[in-house]
């Protein structure tokens, strides 16, 4: 009898250690044959003609929020800001959640706060270089929002996040890349230090004209590397991303200089994971106003001075365009949302591991 029980107990052992070791097979299998992941968030049926500029955050549950502007055409009196919440093969239906008067909506910015409060920043305005900035909330992450007020009341030109995502400082600071198109082209910062609640903006950067040509820069994407060092890479006129470099928390900033990377005067994001690794999502064409086909994403192992990985996560033809992404990230993956022609707006998901595996070395 107690040889059978030791036989039993052997052979129960057996067992498991064969279920583990095909669990963990299954495991790495399904790892292994893991791939990047690309979805629309709404399909053809849309209660708008074109759509452009999004932007997203990710919730603690996993969801996603994702905005875009969308109406008849940019810069028609039509144009709303339009939200949808869920994550790839399940989105919400559209919603049209800030149309403050018949005024264009331009360049969401969704931000999660430290303390669960989302944030949505977006411009009004008949043209550019006179839009003001406004902000919505939402305590119930993305299912009410409170009334629109203006960031900075009476602003013309546009305050806080022009286009991309805000950054919290290690000291608590708030810092939005800002940037205004009223004659020249020109970059700036807006910081906050309450929270979100006053703003004061810096100057407008130099650039060095002898490396940037034309009109200027727009459009700052930014990074902390460590306490009070940030950077920041810029879209500009001349064929090339630019960058800025500040050592004092944001408070002053190199001259905008050249980075050698190309861009067709196109809309720019960039997140960094933990280990550094810094990751870009840009179109690649290096002639001003060229091609915003493809759109890709590239890996930066020496903090943007050089860019080795580089994957395409939208292709097609010249003239098609795949622009103004915005990037996310966090443990080791990442979430990009992009305009996809100006009818949809086209999410990716996907790890650093898969861009580093895809990259064309």
């Amino acid at each position: 009898m107690r040889f059978q029980n030791h036989l039993f107990v052997l052979s129960f052992l057996a067992l498991s250690v064969l279920i583990a070791c095909h669990s963990k097979k299954s495991e790495s299998s399904e790892k292994t044959e893991n791939k990047p992941v690309k979805d629309f968030v709404f399909g053809d049926k849309r209660a708008f003609a074109e759509c452009h500029a999004s932007t997203l955050i990710r919730l603690e549950d996993g969801q996603f929020l994702v905005a875009w502007f969308g109406g008849t055409e940019e810069k028609n009196p039509d144009v709303g800001i339009w939200l949808s919440k869920g994550r790839p093969g399940h989105w919400s239906e559209p919603k049209e959640i800030a149309k403050i008067r018949e005024d264009a909506h331009w360049n969401p910015v969704l931000q999660l706060a430290p303390d669960g409060t989302v944030l949505l920043y977006f411009k009004v305005g008949k043209e550019i270089s006179h839009w003001e900035t406004w902000v919505k909330k939402s305590a119930d992450k993305g299912n009410t929002w409170s009334d629109a007020y203006e960031l900075v009341a009476g602003d013309k030109g546009g305050r806080g996040p022009v286009k991309n995502k805000l950054i919290v400082l290690s000291n608590g600071t708030w810092l939005a890349g800002a940037s205004n198109e009223l004659k020249r082209w020109e970059v700036f910062v807006d910081r906050s230090e309450d929270n979100g609640k006053t703003w004061k903006a810096s100057s407008y950067f130099k650039i060095d004209t002898n490396q940037i040509k034309g009109k200027g820069a727009i459009q700052p994407t930014l990074w902390e590397t460590e306490p009070g060092k940030v950077h920041m890479l810029v879209r500009t006129t001349s064929g090339i991303i630019g960058r800025s470099d500040s050592d004092d928390y944001g408070k002053t900033w190199s001259p905008v200089y050249n980075t050698l990377l190309p861009n067709p005067n196109s809309g720019i994001d960039l997140t960094r994971f933990p280990d550094g690794t810094l990751a870009l999502a840009y179109n690649p064409d290096a002639k001003n106003w060229g091609s915003r086909s493809p759109l890709s994403i590239g890996l930066s192992f020496d903090n943007g001075k050089t860019w080795k990985d580089k994957i395409d996560i939208e292709t097609g033809k010249k003239t098609d365009e795949f622009s103004y992404p915005a990037i996310i990230s966090w443990g080791d993956s990442v979430a990009v949302t992009y305009t996809w022609n100006r009818q949809k707006i086209a999410f990716w998901l996907g790890t650093k591991d898969d861009i580093k595996r895809l990259a064309v070395k």
